[in-house]
């Protein structure tokens, strides 16, 4: 196994995984990423003294392969997971309810929560309760389940409007980064199945304690050097070809030989590295992009008093204290997170603040006594891929025709959304797959393609 070079492209949590998981084997891996920077789509940038994430990333209990990757990279612990279930469900006028699981064996350990959520009127939140059992009956991997948004069936089994707003989008929005009328069906199920429904604790919460840069890239490139990786930032492969022996990695005025090749880039770059035919351009279009916007507010005192909290009725989302993460030392810093934001990530910082600053202060109303010190914006305009119906058929697995050549990133065949988990998950996947070699029909079709 120490002969096996293995090649990754991209640094990002798919890339880091795939990497470590090599070098964890005896392969001599050598990780390239174009930016300057490795962290993917998770990092961290410095403003004014402190720290701005360029997302609010959370995790689950349930997220077991992301928690196993910080396990290995030996920061598990700056991950500040909750003992139980609780969410505070805010809305103007101070009206507030709250998610929390109880004790019993699930799916009963949501019964008490839904029944008394009071964003609901009683007859919703029944109507919740019998969903939430239909919904566990689902199998994510019923392909019939990615014919249909989540939405729709939300409404064909008793839910209102209201439901559907005030209860089952606060996490439809986060995890599938769409909301319920768009979002695939199958995607959905295996989020509330395994996030919510199929065992106790799965929905517990887990927020970094630290900056991203602190949490993903600085201690996953410190692991992946200590087993012997080589890291190159600003290296930006161009083609990826095929060569006998092996593949060769093109960059702008170089060229490297590896054996085995994990390309861990977004999908709308995967295509142009690729040998001809690998990936069809069409099916990487309509995966599409779903775009996240976080704005991020710099009291001068405290007004959020929970670690984090949920928002209705409000174009606020989610909010979370951010101020010892970010290493703030005055006041406190409340990030809130936009999901689904096709109509935020367009509209100018100006108009963001016009319309942010007054919409947290109806929720908060020690905000309106604070000073606000500042106010910043980060867009990710193509954060994830856009989890609509038909996305299944879309998402390759990590093996590609081509012996050697293997596909990772959360928008691969991982039977999870766009999320950390399965970042990671494509990673581990693509990293085996290398170190098992090419499957025989790959080597068959190499074998024909020689002759």
């Amino acid at each position: 196994m120490s002969e096996l070079h293995v090649a990754v492209v991209g640094g990002g949590l798919a890339g880091l995984a795939a990497a470590l998981e090599c070098a964890d084997a005896g392969a001599t891996v050598t990780l390239y990423e174009a930016r300057p920077r490795l962290g993917g789509a998770t990092f961290s940038i410095r403003r004014k003294g402190h720290w701005l994430d360029n997302g609010q990333h959370v995790a689950l209990r349930c997220c077991t392969e992301y928690r196993a990757f910080l396990r290995r990279i030996g920061v598990e612990r700056l991950l500040a997971l909750q003992p139980r279930l609780r969410i505070p469900v805010l809305a103007e006028g101070g009206r507030r309810a709250v998610l929390e699981r109880g004790r019993l064996p699930a799916p009963l350990h949501l019964g008490g929560t839904l029944l008394r959520y009071d964003h609901l009127d009683l007859r919703e939140r029944i109507a919740a309760a019998r969903a939430a059992a239909t919904l566990r009956t689902l199998d994510p991997a019923d392909p019939r389940l990615d014919g249909e948004t989540f939405g729709r069936w939300l409404r064909a089994h008793g839910q209102s409007d209201r439901a559907v707003d005030a209860l089952w989008n606060l996490i439809a929005l986060p995890t599938l980064n769409l909301n319920a009328d768009e979002a695939s069906l199958a995607l959905a199920a295996k989020v509330f199945r395994t996030g919510l429904l199929d065992s106790n604790d799965g929905c517990d919460v887990g927020v970094p304690a630290v900056p991203l840069q602190r949490l993903h890239a600085e201690p996953a490139a410190a692991a992946l050097e200590e087993r012997g990786g080589r890291i190159v930032t600003g290296a930006r492969v161009r083609t990826i070809d095929r060569e006998h022996g092996g593949l060769r990695l093109r960059f702008d005025d170089a060229s490297e030989q590896a054996d085995a090749v994990v390309v861990a880039v977004p999908h709308e770059a995967a295509g142009a590295l690729l040998p001809p035919d690998v990936l069809s351009p069409e099916p990487l279009e309509k995966l599409g992009h779903s775009p996240i916007v976080n704005v991020h507010l710099h009291y001068d005192r405290p007004v959020l008093p929970e670690p984090f909290a949920a928002a209705v009725d409000s174009p606020v989302q989610w909010l979370f204290d951010r101020t010892d993460a970010a290493e703030v030392e005055q006041g406190q810093l409340v990030s809130v997170s936009i999901s689904g934001a096709d109509r935020e990530i367009g509209v100018a910082r100006a108009e963001l603040e016009r319309q942010f600053v007054p919409a947290v202060e109806r929720l908060l109303p020690a905000a309106a006594e604070a000073q606000l010190l500042d106010f910043a914006v980060t867009r990710e305009p193509r954060a994830t891929f856009r989890g609509r119906p038909g996305q299944a058929a879309l998402r390759p697995g990590p093996r590609t025709a081509v012996p050697g050549l293997y596909l990772a990133g959360a928008w691969t065949d991982t039977g999870w959304p766009a999320t950390m988990e399965g970042a990671v998950r494509s990673g581990l996947a693509a990293a085996r797959a290398a170190l098992d070699g090419p499957c025989p029909q790959a080597r068959e079709e190499a074998l024909e393609t020689a002759a």
